[in-house]
């Protein structure tokens, strides 16, 4: 068994490692999302706490680790009545992005319970974590189907497996910690409320707190076991402080004027529903356990605000994730009543440190915590401009507020990702037919299986009321969905489109757009063009936000190298079929159709660049920008080439033209047709 790296020799993080000893304290705080940038030993901090935690009694030879004291009357082990008890070290099960519903929530032997009646059920991940800690890494790329499960199960604390009307149920809770990089995407939004508490972190910028961190990471490299000796009196310290916070949870009390406290800062951040109310209480309690307390103060009010509200704020994906903390004060301030004494801090390991209510675990002989000011994470800087910009560029303009679009769709039946835009062949969704099972049977079709054996029983030797099943009768039932695609934006940014308004509007409409791709599971992309070239603003990504960030620092002016816009998006598109070639892209180019550079006949470069996105069989559509009272109609010249259709900017919105995206099919069939 290989050596974890030890949960007291990470360096710095200690907010991150407060929330998670905070969940080890109280389980019913809810849970962990680590939100930061790559390499910031997320997963190295997640997976140590797993060696903190004391070891759980099960029923022996229980596969869903019942307790003895209460065993699960429905376990479908059981009725386990006397059955002896023993401990196991707490598990920690990892969920792959790329997981199976099967494997998941567990597999049922749909031949067996069909022909002999027999229920043979083996158990998935979420039966594997129940009463410990289930792990997802890059939680926000998880496939929507796999979301839905752990929704059903946090909420019920219980999974359940059907299959045609045969069930199994088990209990399934569990302390959820996902990590995840926000350039890659965010979260749904009902999967982030489930989290309870949400970090922020970020690499030091304090250079002797990295010499520290690869100081560190080379001595467990060079020896695992001597390192995690070297650290080991302070997981035992840490371990023993995390047994006493639990036995004196119970203890802790919750005066009225702390819950109004806790009422009226999630009242004054206006979050949704009520279970910030109950997380910050829950996680108020526990920070004075751990402490060792046995009443909540105000600073447990407020630390716990800063790790329950920050992810239940958001509106949108372009909100940044955050609490005003004067306000916060103010807040705490406004509701105080009367306080109690403030016992002295305990004697022990972790005391001193900074994260309120008690402090952190110890750090040995590293270096402190970094200020705020270096650990403070500057903004990312605007894309280069491309090539050629020069003489009449003009600075960024604020986008128009954002509006509810039309849904834009690719024509035809595809076999994508999951998501919510496009028609596609999916393992959820209605039922449209039937087929032998290319390998495990996961969705059963009833009628077309008993109709595949009616015919061979009195071959078979049938005697009794049931049906002689056999694996040949087994039809797969074919379902109809929805997909996410490749949404790739062409923006021009030319200085025909510099006029502030109509940019302004432009930008509105693009940032609508990308609303509607995080909706639907899209992955987006950003070309832009102008002066005398195009670039890549954004490669495909599914970080939607990270897309609007750049759009919100294009600047505009110069000339109009559509064919060059094109030509660049079309590089584009053929190097993601590459990579990704079940995910069918949506081609979306923003303009007034004007072409003023990039060659001595530019209208003719950019009809034939246009040209190969349509033998290419690309769904396109054109947001026509021009205004003014006379129009050239270029946009929609552009869109004939393309083989997709043109909208403007008020038929966009999804209030207006109710065949959109019967344009955009029906510019798909002809186009097929031509073919």
């Amino acid at each position: 068994m290989s050596t974890r790296y030890p949960f007291t020799a990470v360096v710095g993080m200690d907010d991150l490692r407060l929330a998670l000893l905070l969940n080890a304290v109280s389980p019913a705080v809810g849970g962990v999302l680590v939100r930061g940038e790559k390499g910031t030993a997320k997963s190295t901090a997640v997976r140590a706490l797993a060696e903190l935690l004391p070891e759980v009694p099960v029923v022996a030879g229980c596969r869903f680790s019942c307790d003895p004291a209460s065993p699960d009357p429905g376990c479908p082990d059981g009725p386990h009545g006397d059955a002896p008890g023993s401990a196991r070290p707490a598990r920690m099960v990892e969920l792959p992005v790329g997981a199976s519903e099967d494997r998941l929530v567990g597999a049922l032997d749909i031949e067996k319970a069909l022909a002999e009646g027999v229920k043979a059920f083996e158990p998935g991940l979420l039966a594997a974590a129940h009463r410990g800690i289930l792990y997802v890494d890059e939680v926000n790329l998880l496939s929507d189907h796999l979301i839905d499960h752990l929704l059903d199960a946090a909420a019920m604390g219980a999974s359940h497996v059907e299959r045609e009307g045969v069930s199994v149920r088990h209990a399934a809770r569990f302390l959820l910690v996902g990590t995840m990089n926000p350039e890659e995407g965010e979260l749904r939004p009902q999967l982030l409320d489930r989290f309870g508490l949400t970090v922020e972190v970020a690499a030091s910028r304090d250079p002797e707190q990295r010499v520290e961190v690869v100081r560190r990471r080379l001595a467990f490299e060079d020896d695992a076991a001597a390192f995690a000796a070297r650290w080991a009196g302070e997981e035992t310290a840490l371990r023993g402080r995390i047994v006493a916070a639990r036995a004196l949870l119970p203890e802790v009390t919750l005066g009225d004027a702390v819950l109004l406290q806790i009422a009226a800062t999630c009242a004054a951040f206006e979050v949704d529903g009520m279970r910030a109310d109950i997380v910050m209480a829950r996680t108020a309690t526990a920070l004075a356990a751990w402490a060792g307390r046995t009443e909540v103060t105000s600073e447990d009010v407020r630390q716990a605000a800063l790790l329950a509200l920050p992810h239940r704020r958001r509106r949108s994906p372009f909100d940044a994730p955050g609490l005003d903390e004067d306000k916060l004060d103010e807040t705490l301030e406004q509701f105080k009543g009367d306080e109690p004494d403030d016992d002295p801090e305990p004697d022990g390991p972790g005391d001193g440190g900074p994260g309120g209510g008690g402090g952190v675990p110890p750090q040995g002989e590293g270096p402190d915590a970094p200020s705020p000011e270096s650990a403070e994470v500057p903004e990312s800087a605007p894309a280069p401009a491309p090539q050629g910009s020069g003489a009449g560029e003009r600075a960024a303009v604020k986008a128009a507020e954002p509006f509810r679009t039309k849904v834009l769709s690719v024509p035809g039946l595809g076999e994508g990702a999951a998501g919510r835009r496009s028609r596609a062949r999916t393992e959820h969704g209605r039922t449209t037919g039937s087929a032998r099972p290319r390998g495990a049977l996961t969705k059963l079709h009833l009628a077309a299986t008993v109709q595949a054996a009616a015919p061979h029983q009195r071959a078979r030797g049938r005697s009794g009321p049931g049906l002689v099943v056999r694996r040949d009768d087994l039809r797969q039932a074919t379902r109809e969905g929805r997909e996410g695609n490749l949404v790739l934006f062409a923006v021009d940014a030319s200085g025909s489109m510099a006029a502030r308004q109509r940019m302004s509007a432009v930008k509105g409409a693009v940032l609508s757009l990308l609303l509607d791709a995080y909706q639907r599971r899209d992955k987006v992309g950003l070309v832009t063009f102008r002066g005398r070239d195009a670039e890549v603003a954004l490669p495909p990504t599914s970080s939607v936000d990270a897309a609007a960030a750049r759009l919100e620092k294009l600047p505009t002016g110069g000339r109009t190298p559509l064919s060059a816009g094109l030509l660049k998006a079309h590089d584009v598109l053929r190097i993601e079929r590459l990579r990704d070639p079940s995910r069918r892209p949506l081609l979306v180019v923003v303009t007034d159709g004007r072409a003023t550079g990039g060659g001595a006949d530019p209208v003719a470069l950019a009809a034939r660049a246009a040209r190969l996105h349509a033998a290419d069989g690309t769904a396109s559509v054109v947001v026509d920008c021009e205004t003014g009272p006379v129009r050239l109609g270029l946009a929609g010249t552009l869109a004939r080439e393309l083989g997709g259709t043109a909208v403007t900017l008020d038929e966009l919105r999804a209030d207006s033209i109710a065949g959109l995206v019967r344009d955009v099919q029906a510019a798909g069939q002809t186009k097929r047709r031509a073919a």
